[in-house]
């Protein structure tokens, strides 16, 4: 199998994102991809075992994309509260730029056997990666409520974000996702940060960063 890398594999890997966010997942031929890319058939099973693979890889690699910007958008950023509202708004607009990407990611990935979404659930962990650092410094900071389990918490971020994402795809990308990031930051923060007083829900209290 050739090298997953070089002009021809991320080609492959752009013509499977906008083959399968039309045609969706299963109606999506590897003739059909291949000619997108601008390659024969036989070229696309010298990257790729099958359309499985290629979904799992196309994942792998747009998750990097996605976690890179995340962690660039973070930047220099000190506070748990001002890194939570970047990766927030991050992640809605990395696929608010890309609704290609959002469909496949929040609909026909969903359709693929359980084998497949193993393993897309495996590398999730390095998004969750950048979410728990945030949780685990929030919390040890007394920002971020202790009296919900920090598994809870980034759960319950996910949970947001992805809700969110997959009703703008199901919309037909009808209304302005990145305008939700600030409000869907809030929704979250009332949830898990502290009041002044040591309870939970008044997740604005204290921010530096923000008159909110």
């Amino acid at each position: 199998m050739s090298t997953r890398s070089g002009d021809k594999y991320a080609a492959i890997l752009d013509a499977a994102q906008y083959v399968i966010a039309r045609q969706g997942y299963h109606n999506a031929q590897i003739s059909r991809i291949a000619a997108e890319a601008g390659v024969a058939a036989g070229t696309v099973y010298l990257y790729f075992e099958n359309k499985p693979d290629l979904l799992v890889c196309l994942f792998r690699e747009r998750l990097k994309l996605l976690v890179s910007e995340i962690k660039e958008a973070i930047g220099d950023a000190a506070d748990p509260r001002e890194k939570l509202r970047r990766a927030i708004a991050q992640h809605l607009r990395s696929l608010g730029i890309r609704p290609e990407l959002a469909a496949v990611t929040q609909i026909e990935m969903r359709q693929a056997d359980t084998q497949v979404q193993q393993k897309i659930s495996a590398l999730m962990q390095d998004w969750f990666g950048v979410i728990d650092q945030i949780i685990a410094e929030g919390q040890s900071s007394g920002l971020f409520t202790r009296e919900v389990p920090a598994k809870q918490i980034r759960n319950l971020i996910f949970g947001t974000l992805d809700q969110t994402v997959t009703a703008w795809v199901m919309s037909g990308y009808k209304f302005d996702i990145q305008a939700l990031a600030e409000p869907t930051y809030r929704l979250i923060a009332h949830g898990v940060m502290q009041h002044p007083e040591g309870g939970v829900g008044n997740g604005d209290s204290g921010s530096p960063e923000a008159d909110l």
